[in-house]
């Protein structure tokens, strides 16, 4: 039956989605119906005049639900939305891939809503047509005898059974009524749960990502205490360089090092703002996530900084070993060269006596 349904209807529009169910149980928790993503397509049944929406999971029909006038599709989140079914008495619920997916599906749903709308009151209008050209075209004695009390019926058995199919019609249509109101009283407290449930699940979630918040601020606290100490000992290095460095080059990367030095002061100083603002402004969770994010981005090029500032000092340390080294290495060069010159004086002396003691003789 299923397969010759499809075969005379035409899909009009297709969509991938994870299908779920309310649990008939509890009425609040979802069961999912697929396993993965299956697809799911809105059809148009030319004989009845009516659309359905079909998604099949290998061989069996997982949803198969007829959209009536009286049907609304409600967006749980960015992702999910749901609807009531009262003909297969549950609630479907769809979760997305994307929001854009999700709001082609409700948009569509409103199309094919507001066509069922119509279609129902131009079948109402017609109805309504031609129940007044049947009482216009009706005998006036058939109509005495519908308006006289069964009581007085006096006109034989025909009448009685005419009679009694009307009343039987009367009962049927006021069943009919009392069986229509108490299926939309059921879907409007399906619905009431449903939101309900989507509202406790949104507020659960919100709550994670705020506990979540939390913890990457005290993380980030004990990140920016370690880049502190990183820059306390930093200076100290630079201080003791200061202390015991040598002229020339090595005052101009003192410089350099002092501004980075300060630079990463700044930033640090930047990044504790940044913390309280983030703290005052966890309310919103989606600012909060971006400007986590921001602050991973800015400690990573912090973290960098830091180590580029220390490839620095390393060549800075380097540089004042070497310049020490020379330094070394020209004292001993004098010192030599001052012990040759005090042996050629004390030559000099020497010749100069002995030049002096062959003058007197």
């Amino acid at each position: 039956m299923f397969s010759l349904n499809r075969e005379r209807e035409q899909p009009f529009f297709s969509t991938r989605a994870h299908v779920f169910q309310i649990d008939p149980a509890t009425k609040r928790n979802w069961i999912p119906a697929s396993k993965h993503a299956v697809t799911v397509s809105f059809f148009y049944d030319a004989n009845r005049h009516a659309c359905r929406i079909i998604s099949v999971g290998g061989t069996k029909a997982i949803i198969n639900s007829i959209i009536s006038h009286n049907m609304t599709f409600t967006k749980t989140s960015q992702k999910f939305g749901q609807w009531a079914d009262s003909r297969a008495n549950t609630v479907y619920g769809l979760g997305f891939a994307t929001e854009q997916q999700l709001h082609q599906f409700a948009e569509r749903f409103k199309e094919v809503k507001e066509a069922a709308r119509l279609a129902r009151e131009k079948s109402q209008d017609k109805m309504e047509l031609s129940t007044a050209a049947l009482s216009i075209a009706a005998p006036q004695d058939l109509c005495d005898e519908l308006q006289s009390p069964p009581v007085m019926c006096v006109n034989g058995p025909e009448d009685k059974l005419f009679r009694s199919q009307s009343a039987d019609i009367t009962l049927s249509s006021e069943k009919e009524r009392i069986k229509k109101m108490l299926s939309e009283g059921s879907i409007c407290e399906i619905n009431l749960e449903a939101e309900l449930f989507s509202l406790q699940d949104s507020n659960a979630k919100l709550v994670a990502a705020l506990h979540e918040a939390n913890a990457n601020v005290e993380q980030w606290k004990k990140q920016l205490a370690a880049y502190q100490e990183e820059t306390d000992r930093l200076r100290d290095q630079v201080t003791d360089l200061e202390a015991h460095g040598a002229q020339g080059p090595s005052d101009m990367m003192k410089d350099e090092l002092t501004q980075s030095l300060e630079e990463l002061e700044n930033l640090l100083k930047a990044k504790d703002e940044e913390i309280r603002i983030l703290q005052s402004k966890k309310s919103n969770f989606h600012e909060l996530k971006q400007e986590r994010e921001e602050a991973i981005h800015r400690l990573q090029e912090l973290e960098m900084r830091n180590v580029e500032l220390e490839r620095r000092v390393q060549n800075a340390e380097q540089n004042l070993t070497s310049a020490l080294e020379d330094r070394e290495r020209a004292e001993n060069e004098v010192q030599r060269v001052a012990q040759i010159l005090d042996i050629k004086i004390f030559d000099l002396n020497d010749l100069r006596q002995s030049l002096v003691q062959l003058i007197s003789k």
